[in-house]
């Protein structure tokens, strides 16, 4: 009878046991699956003190300085991301002297989709002088349209301020703009000669 009690005890811890071992098993199953879907939300490139040139044949098209760069590739939309914001020089072919400059608190770029987005204290400079201050601006490469729907302050090279209350929409190298609910000073000179 105590052989019999002896072996009802092993048997029952044996089983527990192996109870306990499928369930931990299983739970790390389930640790490792609920992982794998959030594993691809990581960057797979990481670059610190960028420093980026890009060139069209051989003409310095633009250089880009940020922080810390982040690429997530591994998504099924991927994107660049610079968080600690960047800083960016635009060349023109007809003034390569005179660089346009971009400075934001953000940016993020979709390469495929060329969009790029920058936000927090956006400020451009045009390479004819012209000064743009937004808290976000949005690029879409494809159509050539830069646009925002802050309120956008502009400073003109003579001077003039220009405010476009509800944003604006622009051709990306800035030739030709419009902007909604607008106010500001102008100089008459200049009227006087936008109307000849």
């Amino acid at each position: 009878m105590k052989f019999i009690k002896n072996i009802s005890y092993k048997n029952i811890a044996y089983l527990f046991s192996c109870a306990i071992f499928f369930v931990l098993t299983s739970c790390e199953e389930d640790l490792t699956k609920s992982k794998g879907l959030q594993s691809k939300n990581f960057p797979s490139t990481i670059i610190y003190d960028a420093k980026i040139v890009q060139r069209d044949s051989g003409f310095i098209s633009m250089k880009a300085l940020a922080p810390i760069i982040e690429k997530y590739e591994l998504i099924d939309s991927p994107y660049t991301v610079a968080r600690k914001g960047i800083n960016i020089e635009f060349f023109d072919k007809k003034k390569p002297k005179v660089p346009g400059r971009i400075t934001a608190k953000y940016a993020r770029i979709f390469e495929y989709k060329k969009f790029y987005e920058a936000k927090g204290d956006v400020r451009i400079t045009t390479n004819e002088g012209q000064r743009f201050a937004m808290q976000s601006i949005f690029w879409d490469q494809k159509k050539q349209r830069i646009f925002t729907r802050d309120t956008v302050f502009v400073t003109m090279e003579d001077g003039s301020t220009l405010i476009g209350a509800n944003g604006m929409t622009a051709k990306d190298d800035f030739s030709e703009y419009t902007f909604y609910k607008n106010s500001g000073n102008f100089s008459t000179k200049k009227l006087a000669e936008s109307k000849k």
